[in-house]
């Protein structure tokens, strides 16, 4: 079986490497990718397509994991040339994965979210997954992969995860600014523990996570939640949405991505700090 990714970051290179160790093939296209993304593709081991059509030409299934505001311009470029299944994996609202996927011509298309951090839990991270081939993508369970299906209809998965990500991404907002706060006055390591005695036991990891992730992926944060404020808006005036897709869109503004993941929270600070 040969397995495609269009886009090469962070869940593409953690699911390559996993589906490689479990005896399939994976390939991508890195034309118009910067230096790093070639670098981390290459050093994966991936095998490498010339161009985005040959890639869709030869995948029996391909993953689009690419930044929202390209989900339907990627699934557009390949929509003729797909001959597998395509599966798109990225974090966009029930209407832009209709818009996606109803540009690849052979209609065999699943709507997929992923459920949870793909750092801390690799190829096992869960995914939720519908639409007309959502059944088909199961046997990736057997190579490591942890899909569930759904429902037949595209957006039924994004919704689920868009309406999760709304809470999750506001949690981890709050949850910014009100540790710095406390990394200002020099109590945060206290503050931290005593948020923890409220919350679930594994809370200071999963805090540190939150933190460390929403610098790294600030831009896309912010993409992600104008998808949110968009759905939203359809049934309520999404005021704690707008609010959090202030926050990422001001974040990726003051903070510089730096060029390795920060490994905890305290060195996010340091970089907002500009120490």
């Amino acid at each position: 079986m040969k397995i495609g990714f269009l886009g090469f970051g962070e869940v593409a290179t953690t699911f390559s490497s996993g589906l490689k160790e479990n005896g399939l093939d994976v390939y991508t296209c890195l034309n118009g990718r910067s230096s790093r993304t070639v670098e981390n593709a290459v050093n994966s081991g991936v095998k490498l397509c010339n161009t985005h059509r040959e890639l869709a030409e030869k995948s029996d299934i391909l993953f689009s994991s690419v930044v929202p505001s390209m989900a339907v311009e990627v699934a557009k470029t390949v929509g003729n040339h797909s001959n597998g299944i395509y599966v798109d994996i990225n974090n966009i609202s029930p209407s832009t994965v209709k818009t996606a996927l109803s540009k690849i011509k052979n209609g065999r298309t699943v709507d997929a979210a992923i459920i949870g951090s793909v750092k801390r839990n690799g190829l096992k991270v869960k995914i939720i997954a519908s639409g007309t081939s959502a059944e088909e993508i199961l046997n990736l369970n057997q190579h490591g992969m942890n899909i569930t299906s759904v429902g037949q209809e595209a957006g039924d998965a994004s919704t689920i995860k868009l309406l999760r990500s709304a809470y999750t991404k506001g949690v981890s907002a709050l949850l910014y600014e009100s540790l710095y706060h406390a990394y200002k006055l020099g109590i945060n390591e206290e503050v931290l523990e005593c948020i923890s005695e409220t919350e679930t036991g594994d809370f200071i990891e999963s805090a540190n996570s939150r933190i460390v992730s929403a610098s790294f992926h600030a831009k896309r944060r912010a993409e992600e939640m104008d998808e949110i404020v968009e759905f939203l808006s359809e049934h309520q005036n999404p005021i704690m949405a707008q609010a959090t897709s202030k926050f990422f869109k001001n974040l990726s503004e003051t903070i510089q991505k730096p060029s390795k993941r920060p490994e905890n929270y305290t060195e996010v600070y340091k970089l907002l700090n500009g120490e």
